[in-house]
């Protein structure tokens, strides 16, 4: 196991296996790619550890099927590790564009965010995903006070990952581990759409 060393110790009263042991608040943001890849490498890792592992997808359409959902669900019941959760917010509203759509994806959001408050609450998971989650928090359709409240001051040991571009500074700020994706080149930029096993 890597021996990571601490640039600094802090003055803060903990032992160095309290200080090891505390739940994380992660954040990956930026343009590139790969930011709900990372979180559900670390979902796997978490449920590796046992620990129950709640996923919830704002953005991405329910009638997606993922390949990280299907393996996190296949081994989530598996019995081998940790118990898996996986919640789909919406029906893809980012690209949906019909009357009230808006209004409809806004109240899925508020009520996935009031799912994922009771679950804090309850400490029902010891590792949440909560992809795509910077952009119902742009978009106005819930309260940024309220989420980085709930966020820092969540009980238990429970670590959360956020995803999505352009994390509100505050976010950022409360957060233990910040990683920007930054994008160099993509296909994309070339006119080459998302591929099986790639981007799904």
């Amino acid at each position: 196991m890597p021996q990571g060393k601490p640039v600094s110790i802090p003055d803060d009263g903990l032992t160095t296996r309290q200080r090891r042991n505390r739940p994380l608040l992660i954040v990956h943001t930026g343009p590139g790619k790969g930011k709900s890849t990372a979180a559900f490498g670390m979902a796997l890792r978490a449920w590796n550890q046992g620990w129950p592992v709640g996923v919830f997808q704002f953005v991405k359409s329910a009638k997606w099927r993922i390949g990280e959902e299907r393996a996190l669900r296949v081994l989530g019941d598996s019995g081998e590790g940790g118990p898996v959760a996986w919640h789909k917010m919406g029906e893809g509203w980012s690209w949906i564009q019909r009357p009230g759509a808006e209004e409809d994806h806004a109240a899925d959001a508020r009520e996935g965010w009031a799912q994922i408050k009771r679950d804090l609450a309850a400490e029902t998971h010891r590792f949440y995903v909560l992809d795509e989650f910077t952009y119902p928090i742009k978009w106005g359709w819930l309260d940024l006070d309220d989420v980085v409240e709930t966020l820092t001051s969540r009980p238990g040991n429970q670590h959360v990952v956020v995803t999505g571009r352009d994390a509100p500074e505050r976010l950022v700020g409360a957060a233990d581990l910040v990683t920007e994706m930054g994008k160099v080149r993509h296909p994309m930029d070339s006119g080459q759409k998302g591929q099986r096993g790639i981007e799904w």
